[in-house]
Protein backbone atom coordinates (compact mmCIF):
# COMPACT_ATOMS: atom_id res chain seq x y z
CA UNK A 1 0.00 0.00 0.00
CA UNK A 2 1.46 3.71 -0.85
CA UNK A 3 1.06 6.48 1.55
CA UNK A 4 1.15 9.75 0.37
CA UNK A 5 3.53 12.10 2.13
CA UNK A 6 3.57 15.80 3.35
CA UNK A 7 6.40 16.70 1.21
CA UNK A 8 5.18 14.59 -2.34
CA UNK A 9 1.67 16.87 -2.07
CA UNK A 10 3.70 20.06 -1.61
CA UNK A 11 6.27 19.25 -4.29
CA UNK A 12 3.24 18.36 -6.68
CA UNK A 13 1.79 21.76 -5.89
CA UNK A 14 4.51 23.72 -6.34
CA UNK A 15 5.38 22.24 -9.48
CA UNK A 16 1.58 23.22 -10.95
CA UNK A 17 1.97 26.09 -9.63
CA UNK A 18 5.77 27.22 -11.01
CA UNK A 19 4.04 25.32 -14.47
CA UNK A 20 0.87 27.81 -14.58
CA UNK A 21 3.47 31.10 -13.73
CA UNK A 22 5.52 30.10 -16.29
CA UNK A 23 2.82 29.33 -18.73
CA UNK A 24 1.25 32.71 -18.26
CA UNK A 25 4.47 34.68 -18.64
CA UNK A 26 5.65 32.94 -22.02
CA UNK A 27 1.92 34.08 -23.33
CA UNK A 28 2.96 36.71 -25.48
CA UNK A 29 6.58 35.41 -26.65
CA UNK A 30 6.82 32.67 -29.36
CA UNK A 31 10.95 32.56 -29.12
CA UNK A 32 12.47 29.88 -26.48
CA UNK A 33 15.39 33.04 -26.32
CA UNK A 34 13.04 35.50 -24.74
CA UNK A 35 13.07 37.46 -27.84
CA UNK A 36 9.84 39.59 -28.04
CA UNK A 37 7.99 38.94 -31.59
CA UNK A 38 8.23 41.57 -34.05
CA UNK A 39 5.31 44.08 -34.95
CA UNK A 40 2.57 43.04 -32.96
CA UNK A 41 2.70 45.91 -30.64
CA UNK A 42 0.48 48.68 -32.68
CA UNK A 43 -2.06 46.55 -34.69
CA UNK A 44 -4.08 43.25 -35.01
CA UNK A 45 -4.98 41.34 -31.82
CA UNK A 46 -3.91 38.60 -29.69
CA UNK A 47 -6.25 36.05 -28.07
CA UNK A 48 -8.58 37.33 -25.20
CA UNK A 49 -10.88 40.43 -25.57
CA UNK A 50 -9.85 44.09 -25.89
CA UNK A 51 -9.43 46.36 -23.00
CA UNK A 52 -9.47 49.90 -22.83
CA UNK A 53 -7.16 50.83 -20.96
CA UNK A 54 -7.07 55.11 -21.38
CA UNK A 55 -6.47 58.04 -23.59
CA UNK A 56 -3.93 58.24 -25.69
CA UNK A 57 -3.05 62.01 -23.76
CA UNK A 58 -1.79 59.85 -20.69
CA UNK A 59 1.14 58.88 -22.48
CA UNK A 60 3.73 61.18 -23.04
CA UNK A 61 6.06 61.06 -25.92
CA UNK A 62 9.21 59.81 -25.31
CA UNK A 63 8.09 58.36 -21.72
CA UNK A 64 5.15 55.88 -20.98
CA UNK A 65 2.69 54.94 -18.54
CA UNK A 66 2.04 51.96 -16.71
CA UNK A 67 -1.31 50.52 -16.34
CA UNK A 68 -1.15 48.70 -13.10
CA UNK A 69 -4.77 47.03 -13.23
CA UNK A 70 -3.84 45.58 -16.30
CA UNK A 71 -0.24 44.72 -15.43
CA UNK A 72 0.98 46.49 -18.81
CA UNK A 73 2.96 49.29 -19.48
CA UNK A 74 2.39 51.53 -22.83
CA UNK A 75 5.28 53.85 -24.27
CA UNK A 76 5.70 56.17 -27.08
CA UNK A 77 8.81 56.31 -28.48
CA UNK A 78 7.82 58.84 -31.29
CA UNK A 79 4.75 61.01 -31.69
CA UNK A 80 2.18 58.51 -32.71
CA UNK A 81 3.99 54.96 -32.35
CA UNK A 82 2.80 53.08 -29.11
CA UNK A 83 4.42 50.27 -27.74
CA UNK A 84 3.17 48.03 -25.30
CA UNK A 85 4.82 45.42 -22.71
CA UNK A 86 4.11 43.43 -19.83
CA UNK A 87 4.78 45.34 -16.39
CA UNK A 88 5.96 42.36 -15.17
CA UNK A 89 10.05 42.59 -14.42
CA UNK A 90 11.80 39.61 -16.15
CA UNK A 91 14.25 39.40 -13.32
CA UNK A 92 12.11 38.78 -10.32
CA UNK A 93 8.52 39.47 -11.15
CA UNK A 94 7.81 42.68 -9.48
CA UNK A 95 6.13 45.26 -10.95
CA UNK A 96 7.33 47.87 -12.53
CA UNK A 97 6.82 51.13 -11.18
CA UNK A 98 7.44 53.61 -14.09
CA UNK A 99 9.22 55.37 -17.03
CA UNK A 100 11.83 57.99 -16.63
CA UNK A 101 14.29 59.00 -19.31
CA UNK A 102 12.91 56.82 -21.99
CA UNK A 103 13.50 53.46 -19.40
CA UNK A 104 10.59 51.46 -18.26
CA UNK A 105 12.04 51.63 -14.27
CA UNK A 106 11.46 48.22 -12.22
CA UNK A 107 11.62 49.59 -7.80
CA UNK A 108 12.75 45.76 -6.99
CA UNK A 109 16.30 45.68 -7.95
CA UNK A 110 16.93 48.12 -10.32
CA UNK A 111 15.98 47.10 -13.82
CA UNK A 112 15.99 49.06 -16.71
CA UNK A 113 14.09 48.31 -19.99
CA UNK A 114 14.10 50.41 -23.23
CA UNK A 115 10.71 52.15 -24.10
CA UNK A 116 11.37 51.22 -27.91
CA UNK A 117 10.75 47.94 -27.69
CA UNK A 118 11.32 46.52 -24.21
CA UNK A 119 14.90 45.14 -24.58
CA UNK A 120 17.38 45.21 -21.11
CA UNK A 121 18.91 48.53 -20.36
CA UNK A 122 20.58 47.66 -17.34
CA UNK A 123 20.08 44.38 -15.14
CA UNK A 124 20.02 42.64 -13.10
CA UNK A 125 17.13 41.40 -15.45
CA UNK A 126 18.61 39.36 -18.37
CA UNK A 127 15.46 39.41 -20.66
CA UNK A 128 13.44 41.89 -22.53
CA UNK A 129 9.83 42.49 -21.49
CA UNK A 130 7.09 40.23 -23.09
CA UNK A 131 5.35 42.74 -26.00
CA UNK A 132 1.59 42.83 -25.93
CA UNK A 133 -0.14 44.08 -28.71
CA UNK A 134 -2.10 47.70 -28.35
CA UNK A 135 -4.32 49.84 -30.91
CA UNK A 136 -5.35 53.27 -31.16
CA UNK A 137 -9.21 53.39 -31.34
CA UNK A 138 -9.32 57.46 -31.91
CA UNK A 139 -8.50 59.05 -28.79
CA UNK A 140 -8.16 55.92 -26.78
CA UNK A 141 -5.91 53.16 -26.22
CA UNK A 142 -7.02 49.47 -26.65
CA UNK A 143 -5.06 46.49 -24.84
CA UNK A 144 -5.30 43.27 -27.27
Amino acid sequence: MSETTRRAVLAGAAGVSAATVLAACGDDIDDPTGTPPAGNTTTGGTTGQAEALGSVSEVPVGGGKVFAAQSVVVTQPTAGQFKCFSAMCTHAGCKVSSVENGTIKCPCHGSGFKIQDGSVANGPATAPLPSRTVRVDGDKLVLG
